[in-house]
């Protein structure tokens, strides 16, 4: 187990002869697209073979109202000039570009405390690791008379309460399109991954 950087592509590759490895597997998050990137140019590097582990990206379906962006800037574009009440489900590093319109009620749950808060007039947050079920999203949306939702489009169902929940209450979801991820061989399931290191292409 390794825990930190390798300091990008050319150190990635570096690590991957010194070690002698054979398979790559990038299980990054959907977004996570510079790790995605070192990661196709590392095994380029080094004869690696490469694999993206990367879960189905949720569909849009009847009754969903979606807003979809490609930019956290265009998110903030997208409220409005018009005070809303805003639930932002989001990292931490993602909220800074929301500093530009404070004229918003936010709602922030994150993982991690946000530290040092936000320089915002009207700002509340939550912290929680999911799942979260479309009840306690639902809830949580009428409690604090959420006008519109800000998500990634992350995929799986740990977190999709909060899509399922919008839905519901009829409430506008502006969801960021995922990042171009590099062409590389990918499944969608660790058992998938499995089979695939069991019978890897080859060469």
């Amino acid at each position: 187990m390794r825990i930190g950087g390798f300091g990008g592509a050319e150190g990635l590759a570096e690590y991957l002869s010194d070690e002698c490895i054979d398979v790559l597997i990038d299980a990054t998050h959907p977004y996570a697209a510079t790790i995605s990137a070192n990661a196709a140019l590392a095994v380029a590097e080094t004869g690696a073979k490469l694999l993206a582990l990367r879960r189905p990206p949720w569909e849009r379906v009847s009754g969903d109202l979606w807003n979809e962006v490609d930019t956290l800037a265009g998110a903030v574009q997208a409220l409005g000039d018009e005070p809303r009440r805003v639930f932002l489900a989001l990292g931490r590093k993602d909220l800074v570009p929301f500093l530009h319109a404070p004229q918003h009620d936010y709602l922030i749950r994150s993982v991690d405390p946000v530290d040092p808060p936000l320089a915002l007039p009207r700002v509340q947050y939550i912290t929680g690791r999911g799942p979260f079920t479309e009840e306690h999203d639902g809830a949580l949306m009428a409690t604090h008379h959420i006008e519109v939702v800000i998500a990634k489009n992350s995929g799986g169902d740990s977190t999709y309460g909060k899509i399922a929940a919008a839905r519901a209450l009829g409430i506008e979801v502006i969801i960021l399109r995922r990042p171009a991820l590099p062409h590389v061989a990918q499944v969608e399931t660790v058992e998938d991954a499995v089979r695939w290191l069991d019978h890897p292409p080859a060469p």
